[in-house]
């Protein structure tokens, strides 16, 4: 009985503690999302004529910088000079902008309205993304008449310094006519640049290794299709390394011990395809006991690392980018990242910043 009584408090204790891993990462999510501050300022109103730009123009009354919100210059809004599903509406934010809304309108006093609209977005204004939802291409509900806003927060914040509307339908008896405003807030993050040759080498403070859990979370954006993100390696061989092999990311994590189990303790999970698109991509590694949750974008992989112990037993260094070492585990590329890292995070301690201030 008092045996069978332990083993049920080991496992009482084991899904309380889950439960707490659990709660401190939703709470992180919490706080990365961006929902303990507002973000829902006005960024279109104060922009200068020279931040709009369209495919083309019906008249100089109907040019891109007549195209805020509820505004009445010129003919009352943006119209092309040829109503087809290859014209576009473009606002430049001036910089990296997390957008949370946008709302539209129809030409002012008109029959010209958009009744559906892609949205896209980019850092340079060459390299566009569409907006997805549900992982599928979403196409907004736009206007009804000229007047009335329609307002669509979005799913998923988008963050980006361009941003590109294209109108899919418009009222059969006018033509397109769009008035926009996009809510947001400025977006706080931390890059830094890989050249091929370097890595970013961080060393654990022993006191503060808690091995209950391990979190780390990073967005990368390179044109290169193979590299090494991230690589940590103990002294029996327990190893993690994430690595961009042919344009998808490859997590490779072993908690046992490799001299005594060479292949039975290792597990490769591959998520992703093109990512090396020059677009930004977001990776999180969540580690409890054996499990582990790892997220690209917003596909996550559950599973059950294999091995002998339920914790890493790490070097106490942890290194972006490439392989401080070379040669430590022979069965990767050594090929280093070529690219930037933006907000990397272990256990909610900013890598970047660390770095910055030596």
């Amino acid at each position: 009985l008092s045996a069978s009584m332990n083993v049920n408090m080991d496992s009482v204790t084991e899904i309380f503690l889950k439960l707490l891993f659990l709660l401190s990462v939703y709470h992180r999510h919490m706080a990365v999302t961006g929902n303990k501050y507002n973000c829902d300022d006005q960024l279109v109103s104060a922009l200068p004529q020279s931040s709009f730009s369209s495919s083309s123009e019906l008249s100089s009354s109907h040019s891109p910088g007549f195209a805020r919100l509820n505004r009445r210059e010129g003919a009352g809004g943006w119209s092309p000079l040829v109503s087809n599903k290859y014209q576009w509406l473009q606002i430049d934010l001036g910089e990296r902008t997390e957008i949370t809304a946008v709302a539209t309108q129809g030409g002012y006093g008109s029959s010209d309205w958009v009744t559906s609209y892609l949205l896209m977005f980019s850092d340079s204004g060459r390299n566009w993304k569409q907006y997805r939802q549900e992982e599928s291409i979403w196409a907004f509900s736009g206007n009804t008449n000229a007047d009335s806003v329609v307002y669509y927060k979005l799913q998923h914040s988008i963050k980006a310094r361009f941003l590109r509307f294209v109108p899919l339908d418009w009222n059969p008896n006018g033509r397109i006519g769009m008035r926009i405003e996009v809510y947001g807030c400025t977006y706080r993050s931390e890059v830094v640049g890989f050249d091929g040759k370097s890595c970013l080498i961080y060393t654990l403070n022993k006191k503060l290794i808690n091995a209950l859990k391990d979190v780390i979370s990073l967005k990368f954006k390179t044109m290169q299709s193979d590299g090494i993100l991230l690589h940590r390696e103990g002294q029996n061989g327990d190893h993690i390394t994430l690595e961009l092999t042919k344009g998808k990311l490859s997590l490779l994590i072993n908690l046992g011990d490799t001299k005594t189990y060479p292949s039975k303790a290792q597990i490769n999970v591959t998520l992703g395809s093109l990512l090396d698109d020059q677009h930004w991509h977001s990776v999180l590694i969540e580690h409890f006991n054996n499990q582990v949750n790892f997220t690209v974008d917003k596909h996550t992989h559950h599973f059950r690392a294999k091995g002998e112990f339920s914790y890493l037993d790490f070097d106490y260094e942890l290194s972006f980018g490439g392989i401080a070492v070379p040669g430590k585990s022979g069965t990767l590329s050594r090929r280093n990242f070529l690219g930037c890292f933006e907000n990397i995070y272990y256990n909610e301690v900013n890598i970047i910043d660390l770095a910055r201030r030596h």
